[in-house]
């Protein structure tokens, strides 16, 4: 073999295994893409779909199930209003603005008109109508009556529940800081005084209290 010939058999050489190369990478990534789509599929075949028509559901409500039928979009707020005759809260803006739905959600402060019912299965839920204890109010129900923190009554249940829920995170408040936690709740009557005067009044009555 020449000396002439020996570079140009490099060439070809070289030339073929980039070629091959990027042929086998050409293959190899349609088959991995294939892959992936098979598989997304699958995993898409397989999910549970829920829907469109009623579907059987169960809610852990004020400590005890209730058991009922709802549309996948049904939200919690229309459940608890049409579905289990709990109307506490109430629907106003129905747009997660007004607070007037407010409940507690594991112990979290929520809007029900943002939640789906089907969403909620599994947990914790509590409303103004499981409040009382023993027969009793509560004591965030017993001073919004004593500082008169309602007028036409929409927000309350909501206001309430807010109070509840915020009182169970900071028992010793400030005004300054009841005031800004319950900033997402509120009032067309306005009556604001009423509502942090009565969860201050609460809060003293809380203190040491079970299940106050």
């Amino acid at each position: 073999m020449s000396l002439k010939q020996e570079p140009e058999k490099r060439k070809r050489k070289s030339n073929f295994s980039r070629r091959g190369f990027l042929q086998g990478v050409g293959i190899t990534s349609g088959v991995l893409t294939t892959g992936v789509l098979e598989t997304e599929a699958e995993a898409q075949s397989s999910a549970k779909v829920a829907g469109p028509g009623e579907v059987p559901i169960t809610l852990q409500i004020n400590g005890r199930p209730y058991k009922t039928s709802v549309e996948p979009r049904t939200t919690l707020l229309d459940a608890l209003r049409h579905r289990l005759d709990l109307t506490a809260a109430k629907r106003v803006c129905d747009r997660g603005t007004c607070g007037a739905c407010t409940i507690i959600v594991d112990g979290k402060v929520m809007y029900s008109c943002s939640v789906l019912a089907i969403d909620a299965q599994g947990r914790q839920i509590q409303t103004l109508e499981g409040l009382a204890q023993n027969g009793k109010p509560h004591a965030v129900s017993r001073a919004f009556v004593a500082n008169d923190a309602q007028q036409c009554g929409y927000c309350t249940p909501g206001f309430v529940m807010a109070a509840k829920g915020f009182l169970d995170r900071n028992p010793n408040p400030t005004y300054e800081e009841v005031k800004s936690g319950l900033g997402g709740n509120l009032c067309r009557c306005g009556t604001y005084m009423g509502v942090r005067k009565a969860v201050l009044d609460a809060a003293k009555e809380m203190k040491g209290a079970k299940n106050a």
